[in-house]
């Protein structure tokens, strides 16, 4: 009898499912929230890209999927073809799921969330219940920009950046404050406000931890790049969001309240002046928004580096070359990525004394990117290089993000950016960097990580068939967009440019990069497989370290369990000991005191 009292004594500290999985308080459960839900996300944001890539190829042709035609109705597909209107949505939350809702929650929630304590040797972050909050205030800001396609007039048709005084204007609602709120710009504006929220709160979560929490012997020169990389990305985030979360308040008001903070005087709208304008300022708009969205930029690039450098290191079985400098330009990247925004905005007359400040900027910006770039291909150098599936993503991230880079060069100098503003140009540039760029570096992180998350290595097979087509199609999406964008066509025509008659030597090239996108989701289809099946009965790791990493999370038990370390460890050495001469192995942890 005392031993079955004592037994349920034990059990009643043991939190209940929903405690436990739900709103769970365990850094490690809510990174695997945050990674699961961004790329959930992440697929959707895709398949609304695939819908547009089959407008642009065959516009006017309906689209051949039936069933589909009659879920998205005749408002947004009229006879199967896709109505500008609905194309304008598409793009607008394109561009929104796959940076907001995507690529930053899984890059810094999921990797940030799951790694930086580990890393760090703490047990936890530094609020845990601040963690939880941050999570499903940033699903609930999912939820809302979902609910947005099913309003009426559909979700926000004015571009990712939301520019005033289109955003402003476009599909008021009804004349009560409920009808003005239940239309897509609306709610993509309370969804912003949730979004910027939640990474706020993981930001001030991440750097307490690695600032207070850091293991005895870890000194700032003793962190892994990925440690820094997270650190920095925090701080922008911490910086940068609270000048769009009070843009987003105000130009909500612009909608619902009769305000005008970005409404200038003397608008005229179908032929009628509008009533609400009273001297605000459309460009004040451009200004907060894009003092957010060029560190945005970094948030997305800084983990996808963090991410790199620990495979490369991991696979060449040596150190990090240069490991200072790649912390010294991270740092100097993060200070340098305030000051550079205007240079999305050399069309709006800003004077040439402002336009070469911003160019000088921009070109120093491109210095620190170098260095770490530069830093990571030498690192290569003399190795003993793995062409495991991580290391082949990280190695494609870095010709990948080589590219985005330097055709960014001609962006940031206004005289050029004259032709190529607002034109495929700029598509395939950004998407450089982010997509085989920051995704690539991604999946590297998902495959190389994988083993510790789960105790099981996803199937190598599947992955190299996900990468190579990946790399593939991928290039076949972005590549031809310079062309494009230097024959100067549009980025926003729905019809793909076929109103373009000194472009129509290169309109060929929509189905070459359409019949591309739609091959890239095959081979994510691939990697969904891989994922699940490795997860149900894939192979189980050899042991907690089968990378052979020297890094301390790899000290834990796999997967790693609640307060992660049966002990504070102590950090002996920095993060990239391999092939250390006179070793007795090629890795000597950071938590071994002396050679096992």
């Amino acid at each position: 009898m005392s031993a079955h009292t004592h037994d349920d004594h034990s059990h009643a500290h043991e939190p209940g499912f929903v405690r436990k999985y739900i709103f769970s308080t365990d850094h490690k459960w809510i990174g695997i929230q945050y990674g699961f839900t961004a790329l959930v996300f992440l697929f959707f944001g895709f398949c609304l890209v695939m819908l547009m890539r089959w407008q642009l190829a065959y516009p006017g042709v309906p689209f051949p999927v039936e069933f589909l035609n009659k879920w998205l109705g005749e408002a947004r597909m009229p006879g199967g073809v896709m109505a500008p209107e609905f194309y304008n949505q598409l793009g607008a939350m394109h561009g929104t799921i796959m940076i907001f809702l995507g690529v930053v929650p899984l890059a810094v929630g999921a990797f940030g969330n799951y790694l930086v304590p580990l890393q760090v040797g703490a047990q936890d972050m530094a609020f845990p219940k601040l963690n939880m909050a941050s999570y499903w205030v940033y699903f609930i800001g999912g939820v809302v920009m979902m609910v947005s396609f099913f309003v009426p007039g559909g979700a926000a048709q004015s571009g990712w950046t939301s520019y005033s005084p289109l955003a402003n204007i476009t599909v008021p609602g009804g004349a009560e404050l409920w009808g003005r709120l239940l239309t897509g710009q609306s709610l993509w504006l309370v969804g912003m406000v949730f979004l910027i929220t939640s990474s706020l709160l993981g930001s001030v979560n991440i750097i307490v931890t690695i600032v207070q929490l850091r293991a005895p012997g870890l000194t700032w020169m003793r962190l892994p790049f990925l440690v820094w990389a997270q650190l920095v990305t925090s701080f922008l985030l911490l910086l940068a969001f609270p000048p769009l979360e009070a843009a987003g308040i105000l130009q909500l008001m612009d909608r619902l309240a009769g305000t005008s903070f970005f409404l200038p005087s003397g608008l005229v709208v179908s032929g009628k002046e509008l009533v609400a304008s009273g001297g605000g300022s459309a460009l004040l708009w451009q200004h907060l928004f894009w003092f957010l969205a060029h560190p945005e930029v970094y948030v997305l690039i800084l983990p996808a580096l963090g991410i790199v450098g620990e495979v490369i290191a991991n696979n060449t079985r040596k150190p990090l070359w240069g490991y200072k400098s790649l912390v010294y330009s991270a740092i100097f990247l993060g200070f340098m990525s305030f000051i550079v925004w205007a240079h999305h905005m050399f069309l709006t007359g800003m004077g040439t004394t402002i336009n070469a400040f911003f160019q000088t900027t921009t070109m120093i910006i491109s210095v620190p990117s170098i260095v770490i770039l530069t830093a990571m291909i030498l690192s290569l150098w003399g190795g003993s290089i793995r062409f495991t599936v991580p290391m082949l993503f990280a190695l494609a991230f870095l010709p990948m993000f080589g590219i985005g880079g330097l055709t960014g060069l001609p962006l940031g100098l206004a005289t050029s950016d004259i032709h190529l503003h607002d034109t495929y140009y700029v598509i395939g540039h950004f998407h450089y960097v982010v997509a085989p760029g920051t995704l690539f570096a991604l999946f590297a992180g998902i495959y190389h990580w994988f083993p510790k998350v789960t105790g099981r290595k996803m199937n190598e097979t599947l992955g190299k068939v996900h990468f190579w087509v990946s790399l593939l199609a991928i290039n076949g999406v972005f590549l031809p967009m310079f062309v494009q964008g230097l024959a100067g066509v549009s980025r926003r025509l729905y019809d793909g440019g076929t109103i373009y008659l000194h472009a129509q030597d290169v309109l060929v090239l929509n189905k070459v990069m359409s019949h591309s996108a739609w091959l890239l989701g095959a081979a994510q289809v691939v990697f969904i497989i891989n994922f699940f099946w490795t997860l149900w009965a894939g192979k189980k790791a050899e042991n907690d370290n089968p990378w052979e990493a020297t890094t301390l999370e790899w000290a834990t038990p796999t997967p790693p369990p609640h307060g992660n370390f049966a002990q504070i460890p102590a950090v002996y050495r920095g993060p990239y000991e391999y092939s250390v001469p006179g070793a007795k192995r090629d890795f000597t942890p950071q938590h071994l005191p002396q050679e096992a």
